[in-house]
């Protein structure tokens, strides 16, 4: 607890250094949403496993550790190397998460090479050398936030904070008090985009834990239809904490495809909250694909705050080792005549441990809600662990929900009808794994992105040993 507490004031103390940096710029309305953040923070401290919603997740690790930023010219070298070398020959000098890498083949050359626009960073702060926002279709705006707040605080100041509580949640106030850097992206009324806009993030610490905060703000104008991808890898295999935020915001009619990949070092912690909010009759489909990480937690939150909004939410973990993901979503049934669809899955080996905890809240007032949500594990060792919670929350009479959890292993009469076929034991425990994970990346639109996941995940799943790996 001692040491707990000697890190949280280590951030109290980074906290007043970054605003005293920060004071003679930006606007004023900015600097008060960080400081009330930051008493957030100091109020709370890190949640603890007596905390319900963090009951099977615990933060004692990270809150141990000093993280502190990277300083700003360790990215402005990997910027310059980049510059010298290449975007494409820098990632052919890199794996993703070295001991993963005789079981993993998704590297950093195939997640930057996806054809569509990406804005880049490293460490949190933008990286114009491996952006390419000269891509860009008309009909968007999109760049760096920390350039946005000089630019369009005014569209700024109307969404950005208005929708991730910090109030109430200890890591999204800590990501509102250094709220620096990241992406802004607004997609204007009608405007149609052909391709996503990829929103890489990539970590690079110096050999000491550092940290960062990428806050990222989507606007979806009225009838819009976009795509976003968003993904985050790492440069080392260092210890290292990324603490995001995502704010979408869907005006009326609109529709959007966001698809987070996460795929960072074995040793890294990650905490993510996207937060969504949804319009009038908009569209929301997000995919969350879980792949690094030494202990990860995702909230995914959606508000139907307009009648007949939609909410798709799909996500899949693969875990091995001592990995722990914690996956926490809500859709928040606000208004009537609205529909959500859910399903998460997990393979799970090794020791790990995973958390699912999805709640679908029906308000009173939102009759005519039709909701459904599925959460199934797939065991491959007898040492790994899965807690699934999947939750109702109705207080409206006329509603259509329901919700269920499995968690098993791969069914031996299925293996036994692939081995009459001439399929050896190994290759068809792989053939089945891969068919249960493949359902989720199936729903991925966008074919570059699709092909290369499922690419890398067939690789893994034929070269590892399932039934016998520890």
């Amino acid at each position: 607890m001692i040491a707990t507490r000697e890190q949280e004031g280590l951030y109290l103390e980074t906290f007043k250094q970054l605003e005293n940096a920060l004071a003679r710029t930006g606007p004023s309305w900015v600097h008060s949403i960080r400081q009330a953040a930051i008493n957030s923070f100091a109020e709370r401290g890190f949640p603890t496993t007596r905390d319900e919603e963090w009951k099977y997740t615990n933060l004692a690790p990270l809150a141990r550790t000093p993280f502190r930023p990277a300083p700003p010219e360790l990215a402005a070298s990997v910027a310059r190397k980049v510059k010298q070398l290449g975007a494409e020959a820098l990632a052919s000098c890199h794996q993703i998460a070295a001991s993963w890498s005789a079981n993993y083949d998704i590297s950093l050359r195939s997640l930057t090479n996806l054809a569509c626009p990406r804005l880049a960073f490293i460490n949190g702060r933008y990286c114009p050398e491996l952006s390419t926002p000269e891509t860009l279709p008309s009909g968007v705006k999109a760049g760096s936030l920390a350039a946005a707040l000089q630019s369009d605080s005014r569209t700024l100041e109307a969404h950005l904070t208005r929708y991730a509580d910090y109030n109430n949640h200890s890591l999204v106030a800590l990501n509102t008090a250094f709220l620096e850097d990241g992406a802004f992206i607004e997609i204007l009324k009608d405007a149609v985009l052909s391709k996503p806009i990829h929103l890489l993030y990539i970590s690079k610490p110096n050999g000491q834990p550092t940290v960062s905060h990428p806050r990222n703000l989507i606007v979806a104008g009225a009838n819009s239809q976009a795509s976003i991808i968003e993904t985050y890898l790492s440069l080392s295999d260092d210890v290292y904490f990324t603490n995001s935020v995502t704010e979408l915001a869907l005006s009326e009619g609109a529709r959007l495809d966001f698809c987070k990949v996460e795929e960072e070092s074995a040793a890294s912690f990650h905490y993510a909250r996207v937060q969504a909010h949804q319009a009038r009759s908009s569209t929301l489909a997000t995919h969350s694909i879980q792949l690094g990480a030494l202990l990860l937690r995702e909230e995914v939150q959606a508000v139907l705050d307009g009648a007949g909004a939609e909410a798709l939410l799909h996500g899949l973990y693969i875990t091995a080792g001592r990995q722990h993901v914690d996956n926490h979503t809500t859709i928040d049934h606000a208004q009537p005549h609205c529909s959500s669809r859910e399903v998460y899955k997990g393979v799970l080996e090794g020791s790990s441990q995973t958390v699912f905890n999805g709640k679908i809240i029906v308000r009173a007032d939102a009759q005519k809600t039709d909701s459904k949500q599925s959460n199934k594990n797939l065991l491959l060792s007898e040492d790994a662990t899965v807690n699934t919670k999947p939750q109702l929350e109705i207080f409206a009479d006329d509603v259509k929900c329901t919700h269920g959890a499995t968690v098993g292993q791969i069914e031996a009469e299925a293996v036994f009808y692939l081995r009459s076929r001439g399929i050896g034991l190994q290759d068809a425990r792989s053939l089945l794994t891969y068919a249960f994970a493949n359902d989720i990346m199936e729903r991925i639109k966008y074919e570059p992105l699709r092909e290369q996941l499922r690419g890398g995940l067939f690789a893994r799943l034929g070269r590892t040993r399932p039934a016998e790996e520890a």
